[in-house]
């Protein structure tokens, strides 16, 4: 057996549901920093999508690489260094029975195994009616929740607040009794919704949150559960604001999540596997577009009335991403790592790619 195949093979095993757990959340623990999304480099780890929003049904096209460039739907802001993805705001699209204007989902080419701690540097999301922005983590090669989904970055229109979830086959719960900050709407994970948990700090999304200046989110997909912080521009961890492209990353500092999602109420080993990040923006769909949410989440008229025209009230549908940074502890549980605590000790750290989904 060569080296890859041996860590690929290491890991998978770690994943499997075992008596003995390792904790990260709660213990001031290192984790090894793993890959860093940034910069003029920033898409050549990520694949497009070319076709309609068949998933949620929104009135936009994915463009692949070449049109998202040709288009500037997909660039590094000259003078900031950041990544910019944004819907068409510029062509004039007619009146049809069904329209759609063209718009960028993105996937990266690595995907995540339990263990991975995520950083996101955002400074604007994209808003306004009709807009349904998301950034998330979907587990590949099988069919829808099978895998898992992990929503980090989700709301519509004019909402204020953010919203986090999970989406996975029946069995999965949002424990009622979870430390978290945020407000429960929802426990049960097989759901249309997903187990749903919403953000209570201001300016978490809309423009709220580009006038804020933005702020970090951050995942933690740990076998002792998931969960999920967020910070304004102003509140952000030392350990986060001193971090660089290499430096491992310390949780001491970063307080109680926003939500979480404690594996006593959800196996995670059982609901998710390695997971992808996704990013990508709709238009309307079976959520944004709704008529009575549409009403409700701060617009009037017809979602549809911004995607024909110019596009013009579509000019703050547009993300603005500082860094994605991945941090990664295959740390396997020791004799000693009990009841869902990590003692520190024999943990090793290896950088392992993962592209197929296995359930047991």
């Amino acid at each position: 057996m060569d080296d890859i195949t041996q860590i690929k093979h290491n890991v998978f095993a770690s994943l499997k549901p075992r008596g003995l757990h390792f904790c990260i959340h709660g213990i001031s623990h290192s984790l090894p920093f793993v890959r860093e999304y940034s910069g003029e480099t920033f898409f050549s780890s990520f694949n497009y999508w070319s076709n309609i929003d068949n998933t949620t049904w929104g009135n936009v096209t994915y463009v692949n690489q070449s049109s998202g460039v040709s288009q500037n739907l997909t660039y590094i802001d000259p003078n900031t260094g950041h990544a910019i993805i944004r819907v068409d705001n510029t062509t004039y699209i007619p009146s049809a029975p069904v329209v759609n204007r063209n718009s960028v989902k993105i996937t990266t080419q690595d995907a995540y195994p339990i263990g991975s701690l995520i950083t996101i540097d955002v400074s604007h999301i994209p808003y306004g009616c009709s807009v349904w922005p998301s950034l998330w983590m979907l587990g590949t090669n099988m069919p829808w929740p099978n895998c898992g989904e992990i929503d980090i970055i989700e709301a519509i229109n004019n909402l204020g607040l953010n919203q986090y979830a999970l989406h996975t086959t029946p069995g999965c719960n949002l424990a009622t009794n979870s430390a978290q900050t945020g407000v429960t709407l929802e426990t049960n994970c097989s759901t249309a919704q997903g187990c749903l948990v919403q953000e209570t700090k201001p300016n978490s999304f809309g423009s709220g949150f580009a006038q804020a200046g933005g702020g970090v989110f951050a995942l933690q997909f740990d076998v002792s559960g998931i969960f999920f912080w967020f910070w304004q521009r102003s509140g952000i961890p030392a350990s986060i604001f001193q971090a660089n492209s290499s430096s491992n990353m310390d949780l001491s500092d970063w307080g109680t999540p926003s939500a979480a999602y404690p594996s006593s109420s959800c196996d995670i080993a059982q609901y998710f596997q390695p997971q992808q990040l996704v990013i990508d923006i709709t238009l309307c769909g079976i959520w944004a577009g709704v008529t009575s949410i549409y009403d409700s989440t701060g617009c009037s008229g017809q979602c549809i009335s911004n995607v024909i025209g110019s596009g013009s009230s579509l000019g703050n549908a547009y993300w603005d991403i500082s860094y994605i940074r991945t941090y990664l502890a295959t740390a396997f549980p020791s004799s000693t790592a009990t009841n869902g605590t990590d003692d520190g000790s024999g943990s090793t750290t290896s950088i392992v790619y993962v592209q197929i989904c296995v359930l047991d």
